[in-house]
Order: structure tokens, then C-alpha cells, then sequence
């Protein structure tokens, strides 16, 4: 398997970790997540900027052969949503400070893809 093949999954199994980990933290009822209205807005930029979409189509076209162009074009429009969120995620440090290893793993992956 090429060795951009395998960033690429990996990105995407990071980006569905993500995802599901801002879910469960808008859900639960942890005295960690005070303010459920910043965890709300993540969620929706999440959803503006489909990182779902982008995680699927990662997994599916990097799954059996290494599509350049694609791939690359699919992380761009993630760093541009990851970039917005971590900002965010700075900003609001005190209570949103649980996302920021995430969100280092998620922006040092993307670099891993840059052109």
C-alpha cells in the first residue's frame, strides 16, 4: 500500500474520531462541557464544512489506489474548517481546552497531506 494511501485513511479515521467525539460531548452531561452552546457551534461548522463527507470520500478513494489530485483538493477543504475551529477552540481556551489534542493531531495529519 502507498505510504500517502495509508495518511490518507488515517486522516480520515481521525476526522471520524472527531466527529464522533463532539457528538457524544454535546450529549453527555460531563461537568468538563460547561457551556453546551460553544460545543454546539463546533458541531455546526463540522456540518458546514462536511467533515463527514470529507472523511467518507477520504476512506473510499484512497481505499484501493492513491488518487493525488483528490485527495489533496478533500484536505485543503478540511484545513480550511480545522483552521476556523481551532481558532475557535484558542479563543474560548477555559472552556473548550478538552478539543485541543484533537484538534493538534487532526492539523499535524493534515500537514502530512500537504502539496
Amino acid at each position: 500500500m502507498n505510504f500517502e494511501m495509508q495518511k490518507a485513511n488515517m486522516l480520515a479515521e481521525h476526522i471520524n474520531g472527531f466527529i464522533k467525539y463532539v457528538q457524544r460531548s454535546y450529549k453527555s452531561k460531563n461537568s468538563l462541557h460547561s457551556n453546551k452552546d460553544k460545543i454546539y457551534k463546533i458541531k455546526l461548522w463540522m456540518e458546514d464544512f462536511k467533515f463527514q463527507i470529507i472523511a467518507d470520500e477520504l476512506l473510499r478513494i484512497n481505499q484501493y489506489s492513491w488518487d493525488e489530485k483528490y485527495t489533496y483538493y478533500l484536505v485543503e477543504q478540511f484545513r480550511k474548517g480545522i483552521n476556523i475551529i481551532d481558532e475557535y477552540v484558542t479563543n474560548n481556551y477555559n472552556e473548550l481546552f478538552i478539543f485541543t489534542a484533537r484538534l493538534y493531531t487532526l492539523k499535524n495529519l493534515s500537514q502530512l497531506l500537504q502539496k
